[in-house]
């Protein structure tokens, strides 16, 4: 499974203007659901908001992987957003967060969804990418870093 097939290069949020978790998750839902008539805003929110509730989607080293379920989507969606200034995100070794990518699948979705966090997961571990993709000027370049990491595989 290569990232790029996740995501398009209007899901990218470059400068993501939130400053706490609730805000960003907000944020990201708006961006997802402002390009997918099926999601609701409101109801990404939730889910996402809930899934925090649970445990902190932070994995640590910069990143977290805010994920969840929805009815009304057909396939994975996926977004990747960008703090400039790092985000208080709950993250298990206490540093701010960020990069999050956000995933959304179906319902009915177990193993395309594991698959693509435990994906996005292992290739957001690797430091010089993950530097890449912090100092890449725009959204074009974020996809590039992004293109460049997943033909290594």
């Amino acid at each position: 499974m290569k990232i790029v097939d996740l995501i398009a290069r209007d899901m990218i949020v470059p400068a993501l203007a939130s400053a706490d978790k609730r805000a960003i998750l907000e944020e990201l839902a708006g961006h997802v659901a402002g390009r997918h008539p099926r999601i609701d805003r409101a109801a990404l929110t939730k889910v996402l908001v809930d899934r925090e509730a649970l445990a902190s989607t932070a994995i640590g080293e910069g990143v977290a992987i805010p994920h969840g379920k929805l009815p009304s989507v057909t396939e994975i969606v996926a977004c990747l957003g960008r703090a400039p200034d790092g985000v208080d995100f709950d993250s298990m070794d206490k540093q701010p967060t960020f990069l999050f990518f956000v995933l959304v699948a179906p319902e009915s979705s177990t193993g395309a969804h594991l698959k693509a966090l435990a994906r996005i997961s292992r290739v957001f571990k690797d430091q010089a990418f993950r530097k890449r993709l912090l100092d890449a000027p725009d959204v074009d370049a974020m996809y590039r870093v992004i293109a460049e990491e997943d033909a290594k595989y």
